[in-house]
């Protein structure tokens, strides 16, 4: 697809001519800036810039206090009790971190159900929707490596659980165990490891986040119509769009000052809100707590994983026709991770040729159900693995799969859709009026 027609950087004096002919870095960051972008862009696309500063948040944060943490499980508790204690800042700084975390999922859900209503994921901005979820997993995997770090007795009791899941894996899940644990046991090997992969992986998802934006900047920006912005001319694109810089940046930035006021709020009155209490107690692998849960961020996923039972009629299906290979363990981890997975293959399971949900009568309903399931699901996850709360999380996990597998695929077949706005500059005069936007020269 041919990119939209804009002012590319062009070098004025001879010392830029020199640059840009062996590095064309001021032209890249000025073609990042000056992105044509389709001006009815709504508040929904200010989480992108949240990331951003998350993601530099957590490294830089994350490398102070790699500093000052003593990865040994004899010495892994009382060095983060140094930094909160004896390092000057140490306690701001863990809990920027803590809570950095938290804000960094916040935002990149909120990402993903922006994606899924507007219709981010369908053509041409299907490798840029998959490198998305890509990014995600890594996030998922980094947070829980990060949360074993403190070695508390919610850490090691979480990581004996998650480490266990592979241990499901039909044949070669015992031998990916103990590579993964280093051993036959949650230990020091398993802690040095994780710190490791800690420390690797965020540095993993900034290459990645910059092919995300690499990605979308070739195709160009979703926008609540999903109507393509004009490319035939440069006049016509200039209709569509405004330049990334200075519009959206001050909007972003407008928005990134507003949620960090919440977020210093929360960092510097109630920091531990997030944190379970158990992991303020040393890692002690003799006492199990008597409830182990996940952080907030993985307890949708956490409540998928449990919902399988060996009472399920599917997991006695699977189990029949496996001959035994497929138990209600390997079900549970093959659910979770399925359920990851169903939101990747969303360019390809939504068959509507309309893009934004805007117009789209029944997904609206459909989605709306999605959002409140997931947020069921979250609330489930954080239960007993008991009556009644095990036949919510089924009914809860079977409709998270039936939108992806059944209801997506149907309502493109038998919706009708509304009828769409021909231009995105139609739609950006009925909702603001019509007025001049084009910058001055």
């Amino acid at each position: 697809m041919a990119g939209i027609p804009h002012d590319h950087y062009e070098p004025k004096s001879s010392g830029e001519k020199w640059l840009h002919s062996r590095l064309p870095i001021v032209g890249l960051l000025y073609d990042t800036l000056m992105i044509p972008t389709p001006k009815n862009l709504n508040w929904m696309w200010i989480w992108g810039i949240v990331l951003t500063f998350c993601l530099a948040l957590q490294i830089i944060t994350g490398i102070v206090l790699v500093m000052h943490y003593t990865p040994h499980v004899d010495l892994a508790f009382a060095s983060i009790e140094h930094i909160m204690r004896n390092v000057n800042g140490g306690h701001f700084i863990r809990y920027l971190h803590m809570n950095g975390a938290s804000l960094f999922f916040i935002a990149v859900y909120a990402h993903i159900f922006r994606g899924l209503y507007y219709g981010s994921y369908k053509a041409p901005r299907e490798i840029t929707w998959v490198i998305g979820m890509l990014i995600y997993l890594l996030m998922m995997g980094t947070a829980f490596m990060g949360y074993v770090l403190p070695w508390g007795q919610m850490s090691f009791w979480g990581a004996t659980v998650i480490t266990g899941l592979f241990g499901a894996i039909p044949f070669i899940g015992e031998p990916i165990q103990t590579w993964l644990l280093g051993g036959p046991a949650v230990d020091n090997a398993t802690l040095n490891r994780f710190f490791s992969l800690h420390y690797l992986l965020p540095f993993l998802i900034a290459g990645l986040v910059i092919v995300h934006i690499w990605a979308f900047h070739t195709t160009g920006n979703n926008n609540p119509t999903g109507v393509e912005v004009r490319r035939t001319s440069k006049a016509e694109a200039e209709k569509d769009t405004l330049p990334f810089w200075p519009y959206f940046v001050i909007k972003d930035l407008f928005a990134l000052a507003v949620i960090l006021c919440v977020f210093f709020a929360i960092v510097g009155f109630m920091p531990n809100y997030l944190g379970h209490p158990d992991n303020y107690i040393e890692a002690n692998p003799l006492a199990t707590p008597a409830h182990i849960v996940p952080e907030w961020y993985f307890l949708p996923f956490y409540a998928i994983l449990r919902a399988f039972t060996a009472d399920v009629w599917a997991v006695q299906l699977a189990s029949f026709v496996t001959g035994g290979i497929v138990d209600a363990k390997f079900f549970g981890v093959l659910a979770m991770f399925g359920a990851i997975a169903v939101m990747a293959l969303a360019p390809w399971l939504d068959t509507s040729s309309v893009r934004s949900g805007r117009y789209r009568p029944m997904f609206k309903w459909w989605f709306l159900l999605l959002v409140i399931d997931f947020f069921a699901l979250m609330w489930l996850g954080a239960m007993p693995a008991e009556e009644p709360y095990a036949s919510f999380s089924l009914i809860a996990s079977t409709y998270w799969f039936l939108y992806f597998l059944v209801i997506l695929p149907l309502l493109g077949v038998i919706e009708k859709p509304l009828k769409q706005p021909e231009t995105i500059e139609e739609d950006f005069d009925a909702h603001y009026g019509k007025s001049d936007t084009t910058p001055a020269e």
